[in-house]
């Protein structure tokens, strides 16, 4: 294997890749904490697995002789990116990987490629999504998913068929995150997969980049790959019985606060300086035309803000994690915030006023002052 590279390119094809990979941090280093190099003609692939997660990039190289190797993935990507921009060039030899640029020169040991896991391909129809719309529905519903793999269905983002597209759906147990995609069909009707929430969440870096291009998705019985211009993601699906969300979303809430996004965003921030843990949630108590703001710290302090907005309903005050509650408003489209809710004890419901297809579902929390 012998190939030429620019450093900027290699270095994001390494990159990429090496966000799927396992690191034991103990014992002697597997194939496991390799990246797969195969380079044929002019084209380098690089692989990256952890069984759950597979990343494949493909870069144009000039290429000089083909060959396949394993090569400790850390160690080659931040050789890569500490050498200076230009052209690089890697070979292989004596079961090393030899990678130099100017006066520099790292020789690496690699892995035998046969220990590197056999990767197989999803089977079925290739669909299309705009990544546009992909990327804003998966940062908005992602951030619900638990990272608690004490119940592994609640790490997952529920897709569905829905209506006249598709339905993602994310929640941890004390919030929940349900965005609509009219339009997309994705999936047949009545058709729903379980998607581990860090599969997508590195979906939806890519998708950052992706610009007005779609996304290739194929889904199969037990896998789902994505792929976004040169890069594909391939991820094992969960299994187990996501909660009956639609149970948990309120029908008719009597208490309806409108609030400008930003002003709230702000004042969340200034007051969450007080938060050090659950026990300093942040109370909202509505007014005709405003809302106050209040977290108590017994050992620190206090802070108040009033905010502008608007307010229909009974007089209340609830509490909430400000950190979920500030997710939740990010999340959320458009200049003004609707928090509608029934009581203090009952979970609310955050949206944005002119957008229909997003809502965001938190529990409060009972403040000790």
């Amino acid at each position: 294997m012998k190939f030429r590279c620019e450093r900027d390119t290699l270095s994001e094809a390494l990159g990429s890749a090496g966000r799927a990979v396992v690191s034991t941090r103990a014992g002697r280093p597997s194939a496991m904490e390799g990246l797969r190099l195969d380079v044929s003609g002019d084209v380098l692939e690089v692989v990256g697995t952890d069984f759950d997660m597979t990343i494949r990039v493909t870069a144009q190289v000039s290429g000089t002789a083909d060959g396949v190797c394993v090569a400790p993935a850390r160690l080659v990507t931040d050789a890569v990116r500490a050498l200076e921009a230009g052209a690089v060039d890697v070979e292989l030899a004596d079961g090393e990987i030899r990678i130099s640029r100017g006066r520099t020169n790292y020789s690496f040991r690699t892995f035998p490629a046969d220990d590197f896991p056999r990767l197989t391909e999803v089977d079925s129809e290739p669909v299309t999504c705009p990544a546009a719309d992909l990327a804003e529905a998966l940062g908005q519903v992602v951030r619900a998913a638990s990272a608690d793999d004490a119940r592994p269905v609640l790490t997952g983002v529920l897709l569905v068929a829905e209506g006249d597209g598709l339905r993602l759906v994310a929640t941890d147990g004390y919030r929940l995150a349900r965005r609509d995609l009219p339009g997309a069909h994705v999936l047949a009707p009545g058709q729903q997969v379980l998607v581990p929430s860090k599969s997508l969440s590195e979906l939806s870096r890519l998708l950052g980049g992706a610009g007005t291009g779609d996304v290739i998705i194929k889904l199969g019985e037990h896998d789902a790959t994505f792929e976004v211009g040169s890069t594909r993601v391939t991820t094992r699906l969960l299994v187990g019985q996501f909660p009956n969300y639609a149970n948990l979303i309120p029908q008719n809430s009597p208490n309806r606060l409108i609030v400008g996004r930003e002003p709230l965003l702000d004042a969340l921030r200034r007051a969450k300086i007080l938060v050090r843990d659950l026990t300093n949630p942040v109370k909202l108590t509505p007014r005709t035309d405003g809302v106050e703001l209040t977290v108590v710290n017994q050992e620190l302090g206090r802070v108040n803000e009033d905010v502008e907005a608007k307010y229909e309903g009974t007089e209340m005050t609830i509490a909430f994690n400000p950190a979920y509650l500030m997710e939740g408003v990010e999340a959320v489209a458009g200049d003004e915030v609707v928090i509608e809710s029934t009581d203090a004890v009952k979970a609310a419901v955050v949206h944005g006023t002119d957008s229909p297809d997003f809502l965001y579902l938190l529990m409060p929390t009972r403040p000790t002052y």
